[in-house]
């Protein structure tokens, strides 16, 4: 089999954090490299061609989640609202929505990949990443009489419960309470 293209390796790289940085969010990062490349669509023997270590591509993978999770949040919010209130407001009803819930490979990467980083070495790239996402969703979050870090935290903690207990209906009833906590509305 011949060598790939420049332009097909960086395509199959692409391709690659794509795909495990909505595994990792899914299952979590101790998602085999195997299964990663498999579900990528390519080889195993591929991934040391493109990463020098599955810890590399959990570093990559999560900055990609943090960057795509702001884009499509971002998205959403400039649709649906025309203030930074009403942002506010779309921001935490799409967090705290049965969809997100029910999605977490598109999801946020706080909630899903908290105790994965929390395993890891405090030298880790990955953990210094998933710091400075933190601390800018908190910075997005906050508002002229609210902390950005205790809204993050609520929502979070909720999300979380909410996963957990999706299937009864204690998870919407969580959902459903931090809403109200967070913008007043019943």
């Amino acid at each position: 089999m011949g060598r790939v293209s420049q332009a097909q390796a960086e395509e199959n790289r692409r391709r690659v954090v794509e795909t495990a940085s909505r595994l990792f969010r899914e299952r979590g990062t101790h998602v085999s490299v195997a299964d990663l490349m498999k579900a990528s669509g390519l080889t195993h023997g591929g991934f040391y061609k493109q990463f020098d270590s599955k810890e590399a591509l959990v570093d990559e993978a999560t900055s990609h989640a943090f960057d795509e999770f702001t884009r499509l949040q971002q998205g959403r919010t400039e649709r649906q609202a025309a203030t930074r209130d009403a942002a506010q407001q779309a921001l935490i009803d799409n967090y705290l929505s049965v969809e997100h819930r029910d999605n977490p490979a598109r999801g946020c990467p706080v909630a899903a990949l908290a105790t994965d980083v929390a395993r890891q070495p405090d030298d880790r790239e990955g953990r210094r990443i998933f710091t400075d996402g933190v601390g800018a969703f908190a910075e997005q979050l906050a508002t002229d009489d609210q902390d950005g870090i205790a809204r993050l935290c609520t929502m979070v903690g909720a999300l979380v419960l909410a996963r957990a207990t999706e299937g009864s209906p204690l998870s919407e009833d969580i959902l459903s309470a931090a809403r109200a906590a967070l913008t007043g509305a019943g």
